[in-house]
């Protein structure tokens, strides 16, 4: 295999750490490029890093970075996005960055519905996928006869979550009863968007993904499927412990449903197993490598390099078997989800341990590359901290 283009990673949380290394140790140099806070956290020895300008506020400055790096590159580099909002950036500017990288993405209108929900579940609707209830919210005045109509408990969902959890670090709301509806719309409303959703019973291990790479003709290139054993934050949150496994039924709705979307490019599906009825529903779609990619590499799929081949003209053989039983853990992020649960009753020290147990694959450590798992940790742990402190002296508690 020919490694001679370099590669460029927009982003440098755990899930673009996890591409540059699984890029570098192919062979290939590596380029990444992240906002001042996330570079800070993130930047790693495996690649050239560097500062850029902001995705969505500084958009012609960022395109002018990109041009003129491409430029001195000297080959043509493979693009990486890694967050929602690169995606986008790369989306709205393919035709002027096509030139310098090579990227597949899904055709502009797919980007905006999976990044806008509202949209998502329109797209589920209309193929005819299993998905929670969902309400859209254009005024306020809809609440009151929704109430009547909603089963609960429910939750408030942001229409654009990557924008809103980096607000508030929050997926979801749960709305317990209707009396409060209309109050904690109005306090979470300020944060972005909503719309409000069926809430489907069930512990965090009925969370099933299903990541694919579909290349530029359609062909299935590479496919690894997961469930989800613990989340961050607890309940609704990204993953924080996953499992290796195949689950059939959401892989063959998963793959069908990117087939009809003609889903070229990175697609990772979630569904939830609904108890009451034992169907699989629909919870999100996402256009990019997701967080706990590197399972995938550990499991015999490295889906960042099948993309590598498949862009510069390699044609990599597909690759959609894996190797099952293998935990990934974002080890800060299990460790306060745990101590959530724990402050809640939900879990024990050592149920905590034994999740842990069996092959693992980290998020963050490895010897060769410690710093960003030790930045990255302390400052959730700070933030954590920071939290606790900043609740205990509204409540007036010690």
């Amino acid at each position: 295999m020919q490694h001679e283009h370099p590669a460029v990673v927009l982003c440098l949380s755990a899930n673009g750490i996890g591409v540059v290394r699984s890029l570098r140790r192919k062979g290939i140099s590596v380029y990444a490029y992240d906002i001042k806070e996330r570079y800070q956290l993130g930047r790693t020895r495996h690649a050239v890093c560097g500062i850029c300008p902001h995705p969505t506020y500084n958009q012609e400055e960022l395109l002018t970075f990109l041009i003129r790096l491409g430029e001195s590159l000297g080959k043509k580099a493979v693009l990486y996005a890694a967050s929602d909002d690169f995606v986008y950036f790369i989306s709205k500017f393919r035709e002027s960055l096509s030139g310098l990288y090579s990227f597949l993405l899904p055709d502009h209108t797919l980007i905006e519905a999976v990044l806008d929900k509202r949209l998502t579940y329109e797209l589920a609707r209309k193929h005819n996928i299993p998905c929670p209830k969902t309400y859209i919210i254009n005024h306020e005045d809809q609440l009151e006869s929704l109430s009547n109509e909603l089963t609960f408990p429910c939750i408030l969902k942001p229409v654009f979550s990557d924008d809103y959890r980096k607000r508030l670090n929050k997926k979801a709301i749960i709305i317990e009863k209707a009396e409060t509806l209309q109050q904690e719309y109005r306090i979470y409303r300020q944060y972005g968007e909503l719309l409000i959703q069926e809430l489907i019973p069930g512990n965090e291990d009925q969370l099933y993904g299903v990541g694919a790479f579909f290349d530029e003709k359609m062909n299935l290139i590479g496919l690894f499927t997961s469930k989800k054993l613990q989340q961050f934050p607890p309940y609704f949150g990204s993953a924080s412990l996953m499992l290796s496994t195949r689950e059939e039924t959401s892989t063959e709705l998963g793959i069908a449903f990117l087939e009809e979307l003609q889903f070229k490019g990175f697609g990772k599906l979630e569904f939830k197993k609904d108890p009451r009825d034992g169907v699989m529903k629909f919870l999100e779609i996402n256009a990019r490598t997701w967080l706990s990619h590197s399972l995938s590499t550990a499991c015999g799929v490295n889906i960042c390099y099948l993309y590598y081949l498949s862009m510069t003209g390699q044609d990599p053989q597909p690759i959609t078997n894996q190797k099952e039983g293998i935990k990934w853990v974002y080890l800060v992020r299990d460790f306060l989800s745990f101590r959530q649960k724990e402050k809640n009753g939900e879990m024990t020290f050592w149920e905590w341990i034994k999740n842990l147990s069996g092959k693992r694959e980290y998020a963050l450590f490895t010897w060769d590359d410690p710093m960003p798992f030790f930045r990255i940790t302390f400052n959730h742990l700070y933030n954590a901290w920071k939290s606790r402190r900043e609740q205990r002296k509204r409540t007036g508690k010690r």
